[in-house]
Order: C-alpha cells, then structure tokens, then sequence
C-alpha cells in the first residue's frame, strides 16, 4: 500500500451518517474513503446507549404500500434504493436493541461494497494546501475536502466543582446489583440520565435525578431529544412518593467525605436555596461533545454551544475552515433542540442534502428540478402532493423545505428538500439560476405548541374545517412567499388529524386562492 493516498473527499466516520455519505458519493461516481477507528461500521452503538435499547422508533406494519410513507415511521434506515436494506427487515421490536443498529450498519457497508478502512484512526488532521490526515498506524490520506461524521465521541463535562469525584454515564457499571441498598444522584435530565435510573429503581434505595430547568418531556415539546415516555417509569415513583426524586437546581460541588458525598444543590423552586446531601454514589450523565484535538490550529474548526458542536454554516461547513463540512448528529447545532438533525431519522436527509450542495459546488451538478405549468392550479397540485407524501420535510420540520422558484420569464421549477437557511442565501447568490419569487413549503407545528397540553381537552386542537389553519398547533403544512430573501406572506394549510391534506374546501381550495 502506498504510505499516501489521494482521493477526491475524505469521509472521517463509518457510523449512520459516514455511511450515508459515502453511499451517496458513490451513487454519483465521486472518488472517495471513510476511515473508521473502530473494527466495525457503528461502533458507537457498540456500547451506547448503555442498557441496550434505541428510542427511535422501529414501526414495520403501517398499513401504508408507499416506501417514502413508510420512512415517516421508521426512524433507523438509510436511505438507498435496496428494499432489503431497511431496518425494518431486521428486528420486529418497536424500540429496537442496539446490537441490531450494528448489524444493520455493517450489512449496510458490506452490500453497498463501500469503500471502508476500518482500525483506522485519525490522529491528525493538517491543511499545508489540501487537508492531509494521518491515521495511528502511519498512513497518510489527502483530499481538497473532508467530511467529518464522527458524532460526539467525548464525555461533556460540566463546570463542577468536585465533579471528578462523579462517575460518567460513559462507563459507568450498568448492572443493577453494584447498586443495591445505595442512595445514588444522577446529574443530568435528559434520555440517558433517565435511563440509567429507570434500570437502577429495583436495586436502590433513594435515587434523585438533578438538574436546572423544567423538566422538558419529548411528547409535549416535539423534540424527540427531550425525555422520552419510554424512559420515563422514573417519574412515576417520584410522584408517587416511592423515594425518589426530580431536583431542579444547580449542582454547586461534590466532596468527598469517608465513603460517601456530600453534594451541593442549589435548588431553584426556592430561591436557590443551598442544601448538602449525602450520597452513595454519583453518577454524571450530561451528554456529549465533539472532539476537536485532532485538527491542528490552522484547520481546527470553532465550537459553539458550551464548545460541544463545530460551528456550521448553513451548507454544515466549518465557519472558518473551507472545505471542512460535518455530517450527522455534530450538525444539530443548526437546529438545536428544535427538529431532528441529531438523529438518523433527520440527518439521513440532511446528509443528502448536503451532497446535493456538494455537487452543485464541486462538480457543477444543478439541484434535482422539475417544471411546473405556472398556474395556481397546477402549484397547489404539486405542494398537496407532496406534503402528503414527503418523509424528508415529516422528520426534519421547519428546517427542510420544498421550493417553488419563479423565474423573470414566469416558468416555475419545484425543488425539493433545500435547507431553509441554505435556499435563502443559495437563491440570492444565483445558485439556483433566475429567481424573480420563490415559495417554501415546509411542514411545521404551530407557534407555542410546546406550551399547549396536547392531552387536555379545554385546549384542544383546531377545527378539522378551518381553511385558516393560522391556529393549528401540530404538524401541518405551510406556505410562505420571499421577494430577494425577504418574506411576502404565507399560508398556513389546516392540520388534519390523518396528516392528509387532500381536501377540496379545506386545504386546496384556501391554497389556490392564496397562490392567485
């Protein structure tokens, strides 16, 4: 083997979003490799989440024939055009055991014959002109661009006084009975910390799960990132006085006395009052972050919120490094805590999206467009088309959208599934040609829908006959009009309860009159 090789685009990764890439990159006929550290594709679900079960969804009988219908419910495939490559085939189970992502990502790389080197660890990366990487054996890689796909592959450690007296979610025992009869204190409320709770309450005496904040439940807020039903059996014992606890506060410190803790808690429901509890054990579960360390400082790319997340353009490339662009749950800082792109079932189409921006950039390959006949008719037949069969603008709400670009001439093109922030800035850079007006359609819940009880019947949802659909607080579709990247208005379609926008009087009709 030669000591350096020369390819067009690097891919750094071989989870979901690494293989994604490099699925599509081959597709298209692009030169390209994906180094992987570990000795398999998806190592990360190798050992995470700790006790074994994914809270994406897995839903095998829809009652649906159509494919892309099928992907609205099925939140662990990627996207090809191998009917045998779908999730969906490999487990029955509806939140399926982690073990199951790793054989299906390994399926995925073997019979797509993608071009993957495995123990094969970047310890470096340099930009002298090209971006060259190094691997731990030696080996030497160089490409013009760089496709990191890595996730969050450290521990995020919180600024805690004590806090390296905690034990981390990351490696913690995960067997119950090194817990029995002990009062233990998990700092963090989000999925894993609850987790690990729900598995200890059999075991422990008093279990308290800490943090600042309200605590924010995914079926309220529509972020499948919040705490989770299926992890949430914790709550139960704490309401039902079974002695365990929320605490909402801050933790201030954590000492070390004998065998035990002593941990500060600065409780925010009473005017931050401080308290010292004693604990057996402390576990710390506060998420992850994205290592940085292997990029020397001139292609070292600058981090954001809490320095967990490479900053991103709207095309996910470094904000100071050309060229360098990230793929995968790192790219949710785009949408952070708002949609999905921290998730396979959203940066699946992200990732597609970004090989589309890729090949318009690099190869001069025009985004995927058809014509419409420029009528009002003719546009509200192809929006209501597609919002009730999309799955890409379903998963990744109010971040992806459809467009309708109206050029000087008036001919009208549909594109579909453009980064909102990207088609702005795309559309007045003169990336997508003449572009007098455009549309976006884009699916969308409701302005405050994480403040309405979607279970209390006083608040309710909005009438099925309402052609408005202003009020609508779930997912409904919506249609907004820009003039040089400034809005015009829009038009919110009625949420139905079905999701088929179909209807003559309610949906289409409003549209058209809308579009004239």
């Amino acid at each position: 083997m030669s000591s350096e090789v020369t390819t067009e685009c690097l891919v750094i990764g071989a989870g979901p979003a690494g293989l994604q890439a490099s699925y599509l990159l081959k597709q298209a006929g692009r030169d390209h490799l994906v180094l992987e550290s570990g000795q398999a594709a998806g190592t990360f679900f190798t050992r995470f989440p700790r006790h074994r079960q994914l809270i994406s969804i897995n839903k095998i009988h829809t009652g649906w024939d159509d494919p892309e219908l099928n992907l609205r419910v099925d939140w662990n495939s990627l996207l090809s055009d191998d009917p045998a490559l779908l999730f969906t085939g490999y487990t029955p189970r509806y939140f399926p055991n982690a073990d199951d992502m790793v054989r299906y990502l390994g399926d995925f790389a073997v019979k797509n014959d993608l071009p993957v080197r495995y123990d094969t660890k970047v310890v470096t990366v340099t930009r002298p002109d090209d971006f060259v990487v190094r691997d731990q054996h030696g080996g030497t890689y160089r490409a013009k661009r760089v496709i990191v796909a890595t996730g969050v592959s450290q521990p995020y450690t919180p600024d805690i006084e004590g806090v390296e007296h905690a034990e981390h979610y990351y490696d913690v025992s995960v067997d119950p009975q090194d817990f029995t009869n002990k009062k233990v204190l998990i700092i963090g409320r989000g999925n894993s910390a609850f987790e690990t709770a729900d598995a200890l309450v059999e075991t422990a005496s008093v279990i308290h799960v800490a943090g600042p904040g309200s605590l924010k439940l995914a079926w309220q807020t529509h972020f499948v990132g919040h705490l989770r039903a299926v992890n949430n059996n914790f709550l139960d014992t704490y309401q039902l006085k079974s002695q365990n606890a929320v605490l909402d506060g801050h933790i201030r410190g954590i000492r070390r006395d004998g065998d035990d803790y002593l941990v500060k808690v600065s409780f925010q429901r009473v005017d931050e009052v401080v308290k010292e509890i004693r604990y057996d054990r402390v576990i710390l579960a506060t998420g992850f972050r994205f290592d940085a360390s292997i990029f020397a400082p001139e292609c070292r790319p600058q981090l954001t919120i809490n320095s967990r997340f490479p900053d991103q353009t709207a095309a996910w490339e470094s904000v100071n490094v050309p060229d360098l662009f990230f793929a995968g749950t790192i790219t949710q800082m785009r949408d952070f805590k708002k949609s999905t792109s921290g998730f396979i079932h959203g940066f699946r189409y992200g990732v597609r999206a970004l090989h589309r921006i890729a090949e318009q950039r690099y190869h001069g390959v025009d985004w995927p467009s058809r014509s419409v006949d420029p009528t009002p008719e003719a546009v509200t037949e192809a929006v209501v088309e597609r919002v009730n069969r999309t799955s890409a603008l379903w998963q990744l709400f109010s971040f992806l959208a459809d467009a309708v670009l109206t050029g000087e001439d008036g001919s009208v093109r549909y594109v579909e599934e453009v980064p909102v922030a990207h088609l702005h800035e795309a559309v007045e850079r003169g990336e997508f040609g003449d572009v007098a007006s455009y549309l976006t359609v884009t699916l969308e819940y409701g302005e405050d829908h994480d403040k309405v009880n979607p279970f209390d019947i006083t608040a309710g949802r909005t009438s099925q006959d309402d052609t408005s659909g202003l009020d609508g607080r779930y997912l409904h579709p919506v249609v907004r009009r820009f003039r040089a990247g400034v809005l015009v208005d829009e038009h919110h379609i009625t949420e139905n309860l079905e999701n088929e926008w179909d209807s003559e009087a309610v949906h289409k009709a409003p549209l058209r009159e809308y579009l004239r």
